[in-house]
């Protein structure tokens, strides 16, 4: 008989951890369950809400969807870990705007919220294209649409949305 539990390592917010886990484990629940990182949230546990975004290997994800055996080795930074990933004291940037603009009411999604406004902006600046993009071959121009867009993956139950956009533009105003 096989097992069905394996060895794996991240490192979350900067820290290597070491865990077994059964390998139908999401990501989303080592994290909260077996690590006790509570800064993801379970929303829909579907990928559709992006409450459970962190940006894993530099990179956006919703880690509802990911199996934690697929990413052994991975380093995850979560909205906790922002503030220290920066090499600044006090909040990161996005958290800042975000308490500046209010761009959250009850708190539930906003550490997804700041994890995917980061990766977003990441992607932004690499020149990545989205949907609302007009000119495919242009660089992307920095509008509230192209936010929108980029953020779309993140739902707010609370309408903070237009503080949220108003947050990530004083961010990433070129």
């Amino acid at each position: 008989m096989n097992d069905t539990h394996s060895d794996i390592v991240l490192e979350v917010d900067g820290r290597r951890r070491s865990l077994r886990v059964d390998h139908r484990v999401s990501l989303l629940d080592a994290l909260r369950e077996h690590l006790g990182v509570t800064a993801p949230k379970k929303g829909c546990d579907h990928g559709q809400c992006g409450s459970c975004t962190v940006l894993l290997d530099g990179r956006r994800a919703t880690t509802c969807l990911a199996l934690a055996v697929a990413h052994d080795g991975a380093s995850i930074v979560t909205a906790a870990g922002l503030a220290d990933s920066d090499g600044v004291d006090g909040p990161h940037p996005m958290q800042q705007a975000f308490i500046d603009h209010d761009g959250f009411q009850c708190g539930y999604c906003t550490p997804g919220q700041i994890c995917s406004a980061v990766g977003m902006l990441d992607e932004f600046e690499a020149g990545a294209p989205s949907h609302v993009t007009e000119d495919l071959d242009a660089t992307p121009v920095f509008t509230d649409d192209e936010i929108r867009e980029r953020m779309s993956g993140n739902l707010c139950r609370c309408a903070a949305y237009p503080n949220i956009v108003a947050a990530i533009r004083e961010v990433g105003a070129p």
